[in-house]
C-alpha cells in the first residue's frame, strides 16, 4: 500500500537512492524471434531495449514458464533500479548473476523472498506473485472491482490495480490465475504495459491536517514528517482543513500567530476556515484575530460559500466569487488553481452553514454548501481543470441538517478528493464515494490535536479521471523532533509553561473529588461541577439543551483545597474533548443511564455524571434493570419523570457521543445525523464556568443515587 511503503520509505533513507530515474520508455532495439507474433511484438522490442534477451538468437521464449530469479532480473532492469549498491538480501540461494536485481528488489520492498534466507531462485513463479510486484514496483493504484473468485486479500489490491490500468484481466472472466505459473511473453507484455501506464498516470500527493485547536507540543515532529515526505515526494500539496483557532493555551495567549509562524514554515500551500476561526466575532476587537492570521500567511484561503464583505477588517484581502489561478499569499478566494508537475490542481473551501449557530461569525455570513460546491467545479471545468480537490470543515458524517461531506460527496459531481475536517474523525484509511456518480471521490480526515498527518496519493489518468488512490494516517509522535522547528518553539513552550501556573482567579473552599475509584462509582462535587459548565456552554448554543452528562474515565485527577491553577484544571481534564449536543429520546436517555450503572458498584469509566436531571438506582439487580427513577430539571427548578417517547437536547463530549465507553445508543444518534458538534474544548468550557465566582463551595447534591443496602 501506498502509505505502508511510504513509511518503510521514511525509516531508511537509503531506499530512496536505488531508484536511479524514472521509467525507461525508448523502444529501440529490433530482432526477429521466431516465436514473437504480433501480439508480443512491441512487448519484446520494449525488453530488448531494457536489457533483456531472448533465450536464444532465435527465439524470445514466450511460451516458456519464468523462474523468480529471472523475472527479478526483468524487473529491475525495467525499473532502472540501483543494482550495484543495493545492500545484501542475506538470501543464500540467488546466484551472482541476479543478486544486484534481487538486492534492489528486496531494499525497495518490492519483494522479501520466500523466508528469511531463501529467495526460492529456482521456483517459478506464479501470476498471484508477478501482479503484487509489479503493482508494488510501479506503484500502479486501481479502483476497478473484480469477481476473480482466486482473488484472496493478498492479491486483490494488486489485481485491481493491473486491471485498473488495462495491463491484464485475468485468465478467464472467473480466474485471475494466481496459482498459474506466468510466462516470459506475458511478463514482457505486463512489463511493457506497466511502463505506459506509468509513463501516462500523473500522481497528486496531498498531506493534510485538520482541528490542531493550537495543539503545538509536537510541532517539531510535525516538522519530521513534513521534510522527510518532501524528500521523497517534493510536489507534494499541504493543506489545512480548519479549526486552527481555539483548543489551548497557545491559542489563548497567541492568537493563532504561534500556530502561522509553523504553518508558514513547513509550507501550507491552502487553508479552509473552520467554525472556530469565527469564535472572537462578538469580541470587543471582533475578527482582528482572523484577519490578522489571513494577512500573515504565506498561502492562500479558500471558502467558496463564506462571504466577508459585511466586516470591513477583511477588505482588499476578501475576493468573494473568484477562483484565481495566481492567488496571493494572505488573501481569500472561493478557489484556487495550482499547477503540480504541469498540471492544473484545482482547490477550493467550504466551511459549515451552522457556524452562526456554534461560534460567532457576527457580520461574515454563510451560504448553501451544495450549491457553492457546484459553481465552484463548474468554474474550475471553465478553465480547463479537471483534477479537483474541496477541503472542507462541514464533517465527515455530522448532522445531514446542515452538511456533510459525505452528503457533498454523493450530490457533487467533478470533486476527485475531500480534505475534511470539523468532526475529528480518525479515517485510517480514505472513504471512497461512488455509488450512482460518474466520477468516484475520496474522502480523507486526520482526526485532531496534530496527532496525525494524513498522507494521500491519487493516480489520475490522461483524461483527468481518477484511477486509484492509497492513503494513511501517518502518527507524529513517532519521529524525532526537527531541530531548527524546535528551537523556533521554545519560546511559546516557555511562555506557556509560566501561565500553567498560574492561578484562574478561583479559589476551591473544599477538595474537587477526581479520584479514579469515586468519579467512576459515584456522584461527586467535581463532576456535578463540570457538568454544571458543559451544560451552560450547550445552553448559550442551543437553549432547548436541558441535560449534561460526561463520562468518569474522562476526569483524571482531584483539584485540592485553595486557588485553582491553569495547570491543574488541564491535569483534571486531559484529553481535550469537545462538546457534542445529543438529540435523544427519553428511552435512549434511559438506556443510557443503564449502561452507566451496569458495573456499579465496581468502578467504570462509563459512569455518567449529570446535570439537569437526577436519576436513582439499584446496583444490587441485575445490569440493564437497575435504573428506579429519572427525572428532568424544568426551568422553574422542579423535576419531572424522563418520558420515553418525548425528544431532549443532552450535551456530552465528542468521544462518547460518538460511542465512546460503550456508548452505542449514542453512537446510533450520532450516526443517523443527530448529533451537532459546536466544538468547544471541555477545560476551556470548565474554566469559564469556575471564573464566574472568586470562591467555589461545591458538594454532592443528591444527583445520582444508588438504593442497594451497603455490604456489611
Amino acid at each position: 500500500m501506498y502509505s505502508k511503503s511510504y513509511r518503510k520509505l521514511l525509516a531508511t533513507a537509503a531506499t530512496a537512492a536505488l531508484v536511479t530515474g524514472g521509467y525507461a520508455t525508448t523502444v529501440s532495439a529490433e530482432k526477429d524471434f521466431s516465436d514473437v507474433n504480433e501480439r508480443y511484438q512491441d512487448a519484446v522490442h520494449f525488453m530488448l531495449a531494457n536489457g533483456i534477451n531472448g533465450i536464444s538468437d532465435s527465439q524470445f521464449g514466450t511460451d516458456k514458464d519464468i523462474k523468480r530469479v529471472d523475472a527479478a532480473i526483468m524487473l529491475a532492469n525495467v525499473l532502472e533500479l540501483d543494482t550495484k549498491n543495493a545492500p545484501d538480501s542475506g538470501f543464500t540461494d540467488v546466484p551472482s548473476r541476479a543478486r544486484g536485481a534481487v538486492n534492489a528488489l528486496k531494499a525497495a520492498h518490492i519483494t522479501s523472498g520466500k523466508t528469511d534466507t531463501t529467495f526460492g531462485a529456482s521456483d517459478t513463479i506464479k501470476r498471484g506473485e508477478l501482479a503484487i510486484w509489479i503493482q508494488k514496483g510501479f506503484e500502479l493504484k486501481g479502483l476497478s472491482e473484480t469477481s476473480f473468485s482466486d482473488a484472496s486479500d493478498r492479491y486483490n489490491e494488486a489485481i485491481k490495480a493491473l486491471v485498473a490500468n488495462q495491463i491484464t484481466s485475468g485468465v478467464s472472466d472467473t480466474s485471475f490465475g494466481i496459482e498459474t505459473s506466468a510466462k516470459r511473453g506475458d511478463f514482457a507484455i505486463f512489463l511493457h504495459k506497466s511502463d505506459q501506464a506509468a509513463a501516462e498516470k500523473f500522481e497528486l500527493s496531498v498531506m493534510h491536517s485538520n482541528d490542531t485547536h493550537a495543539h503545538i507540543d509536537n510541532i517539531a515532529k510535525k516538522a519530521t514528517v513534513v521534510k522527510e515526505i518532501r524528500s521523497e515526494k517534493p510536489h507534494a500539496l499541504l493543506l489545512d482543513a480548519g479549526d486552527v483557532f481555539s483548543g489551548s493555551l497557545y491559542f489563548n495567549e497567541f492568537l493563532g500567530q504561534a500556530d502561522l509562524e509553523f504553518m508558514n514554515y513547513l509550507g501550507y500551500d491552502a487553508m479552509t476556515f473552520g467554525n472556530h476561526e469565527f469564535d472572537l466575532g462578538a469580541s470587543t476587537d471582533g475578527h482582528k484575530a482572523l484577519a490578522d492570521f489571513v494577512k500573515t500567511a504565506e498561502f492562500p484561503f479558500v471558502s467558496a460559500n463564506v462571504d466577508f464583505t459585511g466586516d470591513s477588517l477583511f477588505n482588499g484581502i476578501y475576493h468573494g466569487g473568484t477562483i484565481a489561478d495566481a492567488p496571493m499569499d494572505g488573501n481569500i478566494y472561493d478557489g484556487i488553481i495550482k499547477e503540480v508537475n504541469g498540471e492544473k490542481i484545482g482547490i477550493f473551501g467550504l466551511t459549515t452553514e451552522e457556524t452562526p449557530q456554534i461560534s460567532s461569525p457576527v457580520n461574515v455570513t454563510f451560504s448553501n454548501y451544495i450549491d457553492e460546491a457546484k459553481q465552484a467545479v463548474q468554474a474550475f471545468k471553465a478553465q480547463g481543470v479537471n483534477k479537483i480537490v474541496a477541503i472542507t470543515h462541514i464533517g465527515f458524517d455530522d448532522n445531514s441538517e446542515f452538511d456533510n461531506d459525505l452528503e457533498l460527496a454523493k450530490a457533487v459531481e467533478g470533486i476527485d478528493i475531500i480534505v475534511g475536517g470539523h468532526t475529528h474523525s480518525e479515517l485510517d484509511a480514505p472513504v471512497l464515494v461512488e455509488a450512482g456518480k460518474d466520477e468516484p471521490t475520496v474522502i480523507v480526515q486526520a482526526k485532531e490535536y496534530n496527532k496525525y498527518l494524513g498522507m494521500l496519493g491519487v493516480d489520475f489518468d490522461s483524461e483527468g479521471k481518477m484511477i486509484g488512490f492509497e492513503g494513511d494516517l501517518i502518527a507524529i509522535d513517532d519521529f524525532a523532533e526537527d531541530t531548527e522547528a524546535l528551537g523556533m518553539f521554545q519560546p511559546y513552550k516557555t511562555k506557556i509553561e509560566e501561565l500553567e501556573k498560574q492561578t484562574i482567579g478561583v479559589a476551591t473552599t473544599v477538595n474537587l473529588d477526581g479520584e479514579r475509584a469515586d468519579v467512576r462509582t459515584k456522584e461527586t462535587n467535581l463532576g456535578n461541577l463540570i457538568t454544571d459548565g458543559m451544560l451552560e456552554k450547550a445552553q448559550s448554543i442551543n437553549p432547548q439543551t436541558v441535560i449534561a452528562m460526561t463520562n468518569g474515565g474522562g476526569i483524571r485527577a482531584s483539584i485540592p483545597a485553595g486557588d485553582i491553577t491553569l495547570g491543574q484544571i488541564l491535569t483534571t481534564m486531559p484529553f481535550g474533548n469537545s462538546l457534542a449536543i445529543m438529540n435523544l429520546t427519553g428511552a435512549e436517555i434511559s438506556t443510557a443511564l443503564e449502561h452507566s450503572v451496569s458495573q456499579a458498584p465496581n468502578a467504570s469509566g462509563a459512569f455518567l455524571h449529570v446535570s439537569g436531571m437526577k436519576f436513582t438506582y439499584d446496583s444490587s439487580k441485575p445490569a440493564g434493570e437497575r435504573v428506579i427513577s429519572a427525572e428532568v430539571k424544568g426551568q422553574d427548578g422542579t423535576y419531572s419523570p424522563v418520558n420515553e417517547t418525548s425528544t431532549y437536547f443532552v450535551a456530552t463530549n465528542t468521544f462518547t457521543a460518538k460511542g465512546g465507553d460503550g456508548y452505542d445508543v449514542f453512537k446510533t444518534a450520532y450516526t443517523e445525523g443527530r448529533v451537532s458538534e459546536p466544538g468547544f474544548v471541555d477545560y476551556e468550557m470548565f474554566k469559564n464556568y469556575l471564573q464566574k465566582s472568586t470562591s467555589i463551595t461545591p458538594g454532592v447534591e443528591g444527583r445520582i443515587v444508588d438504593t442497594a443496602t451497603p455490604a456489611e
